[in-house]
């Protein structure tokens, strides 16, 4: 993998485009018509980009996730096109609800025929389409970053898992979002040290995805590194009858 011919530089220009214009922080409405716009080939992309935050977080999930998995109910928050849940359901989970907030990229993953429920949802902005303590387990992949979903979510994410559920976070960790990954982890230590949840995992990850520009680029490899984050929301302690 090493040397300069992995950079980004060999990728596509209208790929690097695509990857960028969702990544500028544009308003929202415009953002999600780029993605509605992108939802066709999506995963033809992220093949090309050697994408591998699906598979890192189903993976990481699984290991933490106590078994049997079948009849556990997973939330896929911007699920997209279904990428997390193909991954999931290799590894035995069967009950996947999904929500995103563009409606080409749901169109997409209701043609996988994975999901149970597939809302259309845009996080930061609406509160999730689902009551309290429904989830075993939430993941978010791959839109925690620069001008995707805000960090201030991460109470409603907790709202809708059950006491001692799993929530399954991604973010990159490359230039331009090290400054949302600080906001982030900061919000999450704040939860964690408030007794919300536990941190059980956060796997620095080297090859990430390849990077589409130069700068982006950890120390020359090509690739950009990322995170992944599980946490268990703690059980509420039971009252002692007095």
């Amino acid at each position: 993998r090493g040397g300069r011919a992995g950079t980004g530089m060999g990728l596509p220009a209208a790929l690097r485009d695509r990857v960028a214009a969702v990544h500028r922080g544009s308003a929202l409405p415009e953002r999600l018509r780029l993605y509605d716009g992108w939802a066709a080939r999506y995963e033809q992309d992220v093949a090309a980009l050697e994408y591998r935050a699906p598979h890192l977080a189903a993976a990481s999930l699984s290991f933490a996730f106590p078994a049997p998995r079948a009849e556990a109910r997973l939330l896929d928050v911007a699920c997209g096109t279904g990428l997390v849940a193909r991954e999931l359901h290799r590894r035995g989970f069967r009950c996947l609800h999904g929500v995103d907030g563009s409606a080409g990229m749901l169109e997409q993953a209701r043609s996988t025929g994975l999901y149970q429920d597939l809302r259309l949802c845009v996080l930061g902005t609406e509160p999730l389409p689902a009551p309290a303590e429904h989830y075993d387990a939430v993941t978010v992949v791959g839109a925690l970053g620069e001008g995707q979903v805000p960090s201030t979510v991460l109470p409603e994410l907790l709202r809708v898992t059950k006491p001692g559920g799993f929530l399954c976070l991604t973010t990159r960790s490359n230039p331009s979002n090290l400054r949302y990954k600080a906001e982030l982890e900061a919000a999450l230590g704040q939860l964690e040290q408030s007794g919300a949840w536990q941190k059980l995992l956060a796997q620095e990850v080297e090859y990430w995805e390849r990077a589409t520009t130069e700068e982006e680029s950890t120390q020359g490899t090509g690739y950009i590194s990322g995170v992944v984050y599980i946490y268990q929301k703690c059980p509420v302690p039971h009252l002692q009858e007095g």
